[in-house]
């Protein structure tokens, strides 16, 4: 089943101009071979027809009953077929296909959720963040180098907030390992602050040292693969997979540095 919300849906079914029933300008036909062709599944199916039989409602029924990576793979079909019908597209029509190719991207990335980092975001009031996040997700399948370095750059971004709202923050232009260094020391995750009485301290202590790791792996695959060098012309690039781990990464490190420092900020 598909996991999109009701304003995403409603942003889909406005692009691909539902409301009536109709799903852009297919016929029957023709829908049936778009949804075949593109994700291998025959549209018109018993299976699809539990709401109705209208083109909507079997395209409503399949976001329903499929996986997120085929759903998304069809989305991001469906835009590109719907932005082929009109050269001239006004600002708002682009603005909501940028919006629905999101979405598609959300659904095809798969692994760790960004949806905790955006409320995050929310509680910090912090634009720059949110524009990462969104920068991210809307990179990780179609720009993979781009997400990497949006991933490096969070790290960063989440490192500064902290240690701002906790007055802390490091003069100077430093960088991604110092500012990790100097958050673990402020929220006393490092290594040495685990007593040794503690019950699975060793165990404690070298998760704390290998998240510590974090930033600099990020800084180092930045720098090979990443935005923000210049290549040479040969130079190939790494896959979506590879994104998602650093993504991931990523938004599992500030997500845990948030949490520990609203838990101890008081």
């Amino acid at each position: 089943m598909s996991t999109f919300s009701m304003a995403e849906r409603h942003n889909l079914e406005k692009c691909f101009g539902m409301s009536s029933g109709y799903v852009l300008n297919f016929s029957d036909r023709t829908f049936g071979e778009f949804v075949f062709e593109t994700v291998g599944i025959h549209i018109h199916d018993e299976k699809y027809t539990a709401e109705g039989t209208s083109k909507a409602k079997k395209l409503r029924t399949l976001w329903k009953l499929e996986a997120d990576h085929t759903v998304g793979k069809l989305i991001f079909a469906l835009v590109d077929y719907a932005e082929s019908l009109s050269a001239a597209r006004d600002s708002e029509a682009k603005a909501l296909a940028d919006k629905c190719r999101q979405i598609a991207t959300r659904l095809i990335a798969g692994g760790p959720s960004l949806a905790p980092l955006k409320e995050h975001a929310k509680v910090l009031n912090a634009n720059h963040l949110a524009e990462q996040i969104r920068r991210m997700e809307a990179s990780v399948e179609t720009d993979p180098s781009l997400a990497i370095g949006t991933a490096k750059e969070l790290v960063e971004t989440c490192c500064k907030t902290i240690l701002a709202e906790r007055g802390k923050p490091v003069p100077g232009t430093p960088d991604v390992s110092t500012l990790t260094k100097e958050t673990l020391k402020e929220l006393k995750l490092v290594p040495e602050g685990v007593p040794d009485a503690a019950r699975g301290a060793d165990v404690i202590k070298r998760l704390l040292s290998n998240l510590g790791t974090i930033g600099n792996g990020l800084a180092e695959l930045r720098g090979l693969y990443g935005t923000g060098h210049g290549k040479h012309g040969s130079a190939s690039g790494l896959s979506t997979r590879h994104a998602k781990l650093a993504v991931g990464a990523a938004a599992t490190l500030t997500v845990f540095l948030f949490e520990t420092h609203k838990a101890t900020k008081e």
